[in-house]
């Protein structure tokens, strides 16, 4: 039979019930998601991961892969596979020979997280130096800061002893930015909201031209990758939107939009339009909804949504009142399970563990393309 309760249990009762019902597990102390005993170990990146390689054919999942598999630290394992491609001088959204910014300067973002350890390191606007990664770590490594940005960051690099060069343009970079100046007509003064409209086309209209990858238009590698003792790092690199204005920075940098990592939960970061990115904070809501017990598709369909609602700017808006951008989530959870998602499909993402290096399709939100 059971015990009775006066009024005041009762109550009490039902607002624990309630505050169950109303607040996720993991607030209520009970975590609504728990990893396997041992993980599956896998290394995932955005599809440029599975595209450069070094002089000893590897791209940058399979090295990081194997490097992360024969006991080297994880954050170590995958800043070795990103290095691939900000040297690439072919890739042209990331590192060396980076689509510059508007004045034609190769300005560089990246930012790195060490799950286990619990830090972080991030360099924003950074010239001169062609691995902006390296410093990142050295920034989680050496300091007690997060993120450090422009000459001060040069500075904190050529202090450790980082090569800094006067300019990280190849010919290619350098002849990109001269066709996209002779396109835009600078000697043409436009007002601002002209100037952007019209930057933004002809950087679109380069695009379709078969001149720049679309995916290197907004540049960017995502990295991150889980061992078999469940140990989860990230890093993300790049060189940012193509043509920026001078000292911008976007996601790729900033903790919790371009990158997010939690140990006991998972990890996620993006590349494509850093501002849609920022406004969101998209890859920390992505492992809160893994903390939620969200699979890494659903959790990363979930930030797609909060961006589409989010966009409301007509400047930003196809013809179908849909966001005429595009970007990419990339996650990975305590288990060792992955997924890549996008705004829209024909995207794919970069994979590697027991099977080998290779690329899996994205899934995506939205049917069309951006420009529909």
């Amino acid at each position: 039979m059971p015990e009775h309760l006066d009024r005041r249990d009762f109550l009490a009762a039902g607002a624990i019930a309630g505050a169950s019902l109303a607040f996720p597990a993991t607030v209520l102390g009970a975590p609504s998601v728990r990893r396997s005993c041992a993980a599956r170990p896998v290394v995932i990146a955005s599809a440029n991961g599975n595209a450069s390689r070094n002089a000893d054919g590897k791209s940058c999942v399979q090295l990081a892969y194997e490097r992360m598999v024969g006991g080297t630290d994880v954050l170590d394992a995958l800043i070795a596979g990103v290095n691939i491609v900000e040297l690439d001088p072919a890739d042209s959204s990331v590192g060396y020979g980076g689509l510059p910014n508007a004045d034609g300067v190769v300005q560089l973002d990246s930012c790195c997280m060490h799950g286990p350890r619990k830090r972080a390191g991030g360099v924003a606007a950074l010239e001169g130096v062609r691995t902006p990664s390296l410093v990142a770590r050295a920034v989680l490594e050496n300091t007690d800061h997060h993120l450090l940005v422009g000459a001060g960051a040069q500075q904190f690099a050529r202090q450790l002893g980082f090569t800094i060069e006067p300019d990280l343009n190849t010919a290619q970079s350098r002849a990109l930015w001269l066709e996209w100046k002779r396109r835009l007509d600078p000697g043409h003064w436009l007002d601002p909201k002209q100037r952007t409209a019209e930057a933004q086309r002809v950087g679109l209209e380069m695009v379709r031209a078969g001149l720049i990858q679309r995916d290197h238009y907004y540049g960017t590698i995502n990295c991150d990758g889980i061992n078999a003792g469940g140990e989860i790092c990230g890093v993300t690199t790049t060189s940012g939107l193509a043509w920026k204005i001078p000292g911008r920075v976007g996601d790729s940098p900033i903790l919790g939009a371009g990158l997010y990592v939690d140990n006991d939960i998972g990890a996620a970061g993006s590349t494509g339009r850093g501002e849609a990115n920022l406004y969101g904070l998209c890859s920390f809501l992505i492992v809160e909804c893994l903390r939620q017990g969200m699979s890494p598709r659903d959790a990363a369909l979930e930030a797609c949504r909060r961006i589409r609602k989010a966009t409301i700017e007509k400047r930003l808006l196809n013809a179908r009142g849909l966001p005429n951008f595009g970007i990419h989530f990339y996650v990975l959870n305590a288990r060792g399970e992955h997924a890549g998602v996008g705004m829209y499909p024909g995207a794919s993402y970069a994979v590697c563990d027991e099977r080998g290096p290779r690329l899996e399709p994205c899934t995506a939100l939205l049917e069309g393309t951006p420009e529909d």
